[in-house]
């Protein structure tokens, strides 16, 4: 079994940073993409950011050039930079994996809320 586990998230204003972490643990042969998603009230669940091993990363359109994701395989953490913050970023972030070439294993989510 694999476990994600996030922190990192809080309370910014508008125009500030936060950094996201993800660890993963448990039994992990590979990880093939890692990743963070999101999900505002009331709005579907959302690709934010993902780093496929040895493939490049992907963004969503909204968040290009505000929020880099980057990797420590060593350490099987991902992370995400997330500056420039707007109050349309608030939402509950997941952590996201694709490991042992098997299946999709998620986070239980942080908050993140910006005030404007």
């Amino acid at each position: 079994q694999v476990q994600l586990v996030e922190s990192g998230g809080g309370l910014v204003q508008a125009g500030g940073s936060l950094r996201l972490s993800c660890v993963a643990s448990g039994t992990i042969f590979s990880i093939n993409v890692m990743g963070w998603y999101r999900q505002a009230p009331g709005k579907k669940r959302e690709l934010v950011a993902v780093i496929p091993s040895g493939g490049d990363t992907k963004y969503a359109d909204s968040v290009k050039g505000r929020f880099t994701i980057s990797t420590d395989r060593a350490k099987n953490t991902v992370y995400l930079q997330m500056n420039s913050l707007k109050a349309e970023d608030t939402a509950v972030y997941y952590c996201y994996g694709h490991m042992n070439g098997l299946r999709d294993y998620w986070g239980q989510g942080t908050q993140v809320t910006v005030s404007s």
